[in-house]
């Protein structure tokens, strides 16, 4: 029995209603193989209360990518690799007292780019979006970002100023994809050196469960040591070339071959930062279960995943504008089709740039 069977197999023997309570029977569920990668996947603005902007640098591909929480929203994160870049993600723990954050950074730029953040933060507070306290308006805003100075000249930076712009830009409705934003400086496969790489980029998606009123987003900068994969056929759509340039070597399988991974040829030179999030109304510790949860959609589709070299971050947010019971379980494995699906459209949505060819240089789809 395959996945989708499993699925179709699980709502017919428990009925929507057992996974989402009090709601509405739903007769239909789509995984991500579903999901349209070429067409339109949906946008993580399809989520009730969330705004996305970007900021891309046209100097050399890096940028900033900016969600805004207008009403304020619950959060949670997982951080899988061994290499993060963050900043406020403390907050997020259950046993911390903060329950409301008001915008979510993604940037390039390596740790220079956390700065970043405090743009948003200098956006917000002139909005008047914050928690008001002693007379004063805090925005609370987590940030991650990746490592891509590799990409073009790696002084150029994403600053503060290149926050306010993403935060400045943040808008509803259809988000733009491929290289722009967090995701111009984004690349995969470089455990064979930079030079082997494949150049990805940002991508969302989005799933309206059934008629039950819940709506599930993602969206992801996918900065990956390994390859990606399409799930459906396992066939690598991205990531470390050949010294032909033009076809893979499937890291995964030089790995299990004998390769080392001891002494990459660039090992800091990844990361694969996102965020879900939902209209369904949770809390912080459920949040960070869907988080991890999420994480697998990431394991779905590239290989290796969650390494030494790599600081694979989620967040994980409720807006809340839908108040019906739901099981959270059931939200997170949601969440990790709909990160899958908005993993390959990182990769199908991005352009050649740095002199690094993109997916549809290489793929014979």
């Amino acid at each position: 029995m395959n996945r989708r069977e499993f699925g179709t197999a699980l709502l017919g023997a428990a009925g929507t209603s057992a996974l989402f309570p009090h709601l509405v029977k739903s007769e239909s569920f789509r995984t991500a193989e579903e999901l349209s990668w070429e067409g339109d996947a949906g946008n993580i603005t399809d989520v009730e209360g969330i705004t996305v902007g970007h900021f891309t640098d046209k100097r050399r591909p890096t940028g900033v990518t900016a969600l805004l929480f207008g009403n304020g929203a619950t959060a949670g994160v997982d951080v899988r690799g061994s290499a993060p870049g963050t900043s406020e993600t403390d907050l997020l723990n259950p046993v911390h007292s903060n329950h409301q954050i008001h915008g979510i950074t993604l940037a390039g730029g390596s740790g220079f780019g956390l700065v970043a953040a405090s743009g948003v933060v200098r956006y917000l507070e002139e909005k008047g979006i914050g928690t008001h306290f002693g007379g004063y308006v805090i925005p609370i805003v987590p940030a991650a970002i990746i490592f891509d100075l590799p990409v073009g000249d790696g002084k150029i930076r994403p600053d503060a100023q290149a926050g306010y712009e993403a935060a400045r830009a943040a808008a509803s409705g259809k988000v733009q994809e491929g290289n722009v934003g967090v995701g111009a400086g984004a690349t995969v496969g470089k455990a064979f050196g930079f030079n082997h790489a494949t150049k990805t980029g940002l991508g969302t998606a989005s799933l309206k469960v059934g008629d039950t009123g819940v709506v599930i987003g993602a969206l992801v900068a996918v900065n990956a040591l390994g390859d990606v994969f399409n799930p459906k056929n396992g066939k690598i759509i991205a990531g470390a070339r050949n010294d032909d340039g033009k076809t893979f070597i499937d890291t995964a399988a030089k790995i299990r071959g004998g390769y080392s991974l001891l002494e990459p040829a660039q090992p800091l030179t990844n990361t694969t930062i996102g965020v879900v999030a939902t209209n369904a109304a949770l809390d912080k510790t459920q949040l960070t279960k869907v988080a991890q949860m999420a994480h697998d959609g990431l394991a779905r589709t590239i290989s290796p995943i969650h390494t030494l070299y790599d600081g694979d971050t989620l967040f994980a947010v409720s807006t809340a504008k839908f108040s019906g019971k739901v099981n959270h379980g059931t939200v997170g494995a949601i969440a990790a089709d709909v990160l899958a699906a908005a993993v390959i459209r990182a990769v199908t949505q991005a352009t050649a740039a740095a002199g690094l060819p993109s997916y549809h240089e290489l793929s014979d789809k």
